[in-house]
């Protein structure tokens, strides 16, 4: 009979070495219990910590050693007398690498096993390196001594560097992972309902690095039951004790209520004494909320159950972003929104541009600006009706200018002001509805996406999720979408949407 651990790992249920002696067991060989799981495959559980470091020390170093070598294969457009200040640029975009890599998260656990993510961190640190050493060459007024090519094929190179590197070592990690090489021999100490959760979780959980060996009890046989979760119940807590001195357990896990203090203090100390990591599993009430991260409160541990997301670190380098973005869109668009101003007042009377209320960041209204498309007499400001197909309230003009999205350029005065980001959930009136209802009574969730300023183009968007939300359903999809994004935000993926943002304007689905 086979089980499986949390990382795939086969193990085979009738190859278990024997119990050792009754006295090792602590006298409970009578009660037939089952032999630990065996684990023979080969482990190296400070590899992992050591793949950390590695990382830590290696990506600066490419970042600096691009730099160098950048300089040189642009040899004859850079003086030799110059070599110095492109050492420095270098030096210190490396050491800024490393703080803002540390400071993303770049290097966390669950980041290490997943390309995805760690392409993303990677990309991120490496773009706010970018902007940080351009913004320092600019202040300092030394941006003229550098090559422009330089600096361009030096991010580039580097951050095909970074994440061919990272890409290459998470795969290696993952083969590794799979073959158990960081998994750490875990004991779980109570076999009671919270035993039997924390089991099922930890196997099903594949970013986890470790081996269950299995369950051990101090109870009377009648109360302890069948194993659970496919793992042999091994002994008591003297024979746990006996194992941890043979050196076959890394980590003990107690998976009792919380409220049993007594009982928990007296195997704590019986643990204590002996050379093994001990762990307290969460009560039953915390399985509800298993994805949620623990921090500490001076010295208390207490869960985070809701984060407010694009925090710190990441709200400065949002509103970076946008403010870089918008210096980028800025000198394409004023033309555009000229050509479009001139053509919304020969098509029909009134006024250029078109105010609505909306709800943003933290519900909190502000006034949108958008190009009018719409007959002036027909303008809605309350109770708003979303525009449909063929609907007899747009102009000539506006019917152009909303298939193209040019409508919503003035749109950059609301990210000037701080009241939208370029890249976001794309903002709702609070009057409007789907199949009759307001969007907030279909879906409990919905105020979650202002947690985040709105944008001019969204993820909801750039798949297709746009115009008229006439139906509940679109209404759920455009909510996931825009939740994803939440959850999922980077600079990198701001990046990606913005490209799918061109597309989406030049094939344009659902835009009416």
């Amino acid at each position: 009979m086979g089980t499986h651990d949390p990382l795939g790992q086969a193990f085979d249920m009738k190859n278990r070495q024997p119990l050792p002696d009754q006295a090792d067991l602590g006298g409970r060989s009578k009660l037939g219990l089952g032999s630990p799981l065996e684990l023979e495959h080969a482990r190296a559980p400070l590899l992992l910590d050591l793949t950390a470091v590695f990382m830590r020390v290696m990506e600066p170093m490419t970042l600096l050693a691009t730099a160098i070598i950048m300089q040189f294969a642009l040899g004859d457009r850079i003086a030799d007398s110059a070599g110095p200040i492109y050492l420095r640029a270098g030096l210190l975009g490396a050491i800024f690498y490393a703080g803002v890599a540390e400071a993303i998260g770049a290097y966390d656990m669950d980041v290490r096993f997943s390309v995805r993510r760690a392409s993303g961190r990677v990309l991120t640190a490496l773009f706010a390196t970018a902007m940080f050493v351009m913004t320092v060459g600019f202040f300092l007024k030394v941006s003229e001594e550098y090559s422009r090519l330089w600096a361009l094929s030096w991010f580039a190179v580097g951050g095909a560097a970074l994440c061919i590197g990272r890409t290459g070592l998470t795969w290696w990690m993952q083969g590794k992972k799979r073959e158990g090489l960081f998994n750490l021999r875990v004991a779980i100490f109570g076999t009671g309902e919270q035993g039997r959760r924390l089991a099922q979780y930890i196997q099903s959980n594949e970013r986890l690095t470790i081996d269950l060996v299995g369950f051990f009890d101090d109870r009377e046989p009648t109360r302890v039951g069948p194993s659970p979760a496919d793992l042999p119940l091994c002994g008591d807590l003297d024979a746990l004790v006996t194992m941890v001195r043979q050196g076959r357990i890394d980590q003990v896990i107690i998976a009792l209520p919380w409220s049993a203090e007594r009982r928990l203090q007296d195997i704590v100390g019986a643990l204590a004494v002996t050379p093994v990591r001990i762990r307290l599993a969460p009560d039953l009430a915390s399985f509800a909320f298993a994805q949620r991260p623990i921090v500490l409160l001076g010295d208390l541990p207490v869960m985070t159950l809701f984060e407010r997301p694009i925090t710190g670190l990441d709200s400065l380098m949002k509103k970076f972003e946008d403010m870089v973005l918008l210096a980028l869109i800025l000198p394409f668009a004023l033309p555009i929104m000229a050509l479009a101003a001139i053509a919304i007042k020969l098509d029909s009377t009134g006024p250029v541009f078109f105010k609505q209320e909306r709800e943003g960041f933290n519900n909190k209204r502000f006034h949108i600006w958008k190009f009018r498309s719409m007959r002036t007499e027909k303008l809605e400001f309350d109770n708003i009706k979303q525009a449909s197909k063929h609907d007899p309230r747009i102009t000539r003009v506006g019917a152009f200018l909303r298939k193209t999205s040019i409508d919503e350029l003035p749109q950059l005065i609301n990210v000037l002001r701080g009241e939208m980001s370029i890249v976001g959930p794309r903002p709702h009136a609070p009057s409007t509805r789907a199949g009759n209802r307001f969007f907030y009574e279909i879906v409990d969730t919905y105020a979650g996406r202002h947690n985040v300023k709105p944008g001019l183009t969204g993820w909801a968007q750039v798949c297709g999720w746009r115009g008229e939300t006439d139906t509940e359903e679109k209404l759920v999809r455009r909510l996931e979408h825009d939740l994803f994004y939440i959850e999922n935000w980077s600079v990198t993926f701001d990046l990606y949407i913005m490209v799918r943002s061109v597309w989406a304007v030049l094939a344009p689905r659902n835009a009416y």
